[in-house]
């Protein structure tokens, strides 16, 4: 991996984990289409890159994350509860997620999936605006589908926000929770791979086979995914408030088609 697909894959994992179309299933097509090679370590790359966007949404939601410690820690409740299904998903199925759609053999059906889920949630939102706070079942929803979104190609932040909405959430708490949603898992994926990686030396080999030149690579990425992460967050905002997803739901539908095209050509 050179220096350059680094900072494009880190500008990718900024702009894509807060808009509603997957990070994941991005990194994947474009590792894919750029073939990088980190020797085994490609997902442990991809979580180092939401380090980056860890760093965003910390910054652009410091208020709120210190409203958490604040009583009655009601919607802290939630955010632990919400994030037990997602945590689960990670640490039983993370391998079997890793073999089978790290290969991008299913981002056409995650893309789709991902424009179905904006495509309900717009519907929702013009049929009912939620004005009271965010309740434990919507929070609970937004947590399960969290946990659907550790596949590649659905939107983490499109799954959360859409089961907020079609469950009657408030569309502004409905996208503060789901920015919130993102710390402890961004932390969590990347100590179960950063212990994975030195259990069973995948990291020190890689690092060793690089030259050095991995590490300058994943702090150009970081630094990249966090700038692009903050200007995600406001975009996202803007289009929560209005619940205007139809450029996504037609980006998606491109990218789903186009990732189709791909497979059926060898290419994926």
């Amino acid at each position: 991996m050179s220096v350059l697909q680094a900072l494009f894959l880190g500008l990718i994992q900024g702009l894509t984990e807060f808009l509603p179309v997957s990070s994941s299933g991005h990194l994947v097509l474009f590792q894919r289409l750029m073939n990088t090679d980190l020797g085994g370590a490609d997902m442990l790359f991809d979580l180092t890159l939401h380090l980056g966007t860890l760093f965003s949404v910390c910054v652009a939601m410091k208020k709120q994350i210190f409203a958490l410690l604040k009583k009655p820690h009601r919607k802290l409740l939630y955010l632990i509860i919400a994030t037990i299904p997602a945590g689960l998903a990670g640490v039983f199925l993370g391998d079997i997620i890793g073999g089978i759609f790290f290969g991008g053999a299913y981002l056409a059906i995650g893309f789709a999936i991902s424009a179905t889920l904006l495509t309900a949630a717009q519907i929702c939102a013009k049929k009912h605006a939620g004005v009271l706070p965010l309740k434990f079942s919507q929070a609970a929803w937004m947590g399960v589908a969290q946990a659907v979104a550790v596949i590649p190609g659905i939107s983490r932040s499109g799954a959360t926000v859409a089961a907020g909405i079609i469950s009657g959430g408030n569309r502004e708490e409905v996208a503060s929770f789901s920015f919130l949603l993102s710390i402890p898992v961004i932390l969590g994926g990347f100590a179960v791979q950063l212990y994975k990686g030195l259990s069973d030396g995948t990291l020190a080999q890689t690092f060793a086979l690089s030259g050095g030149n991995l590490g300058l690579c994943v702090a150009v990425s970081v630094a990249a995914s966090a700038a692009a992460g903050l200007f995600a967050i406001k975009v996202m905002q803007k289009c929560i408030s209005s619940a205007r997803y139809t450029p996504f739901i037609v980006y998606l539908c491109f990218l789903a088609l186009a990732c189709g095209a791909l497979k059926f050509a060898g290419i994926l």
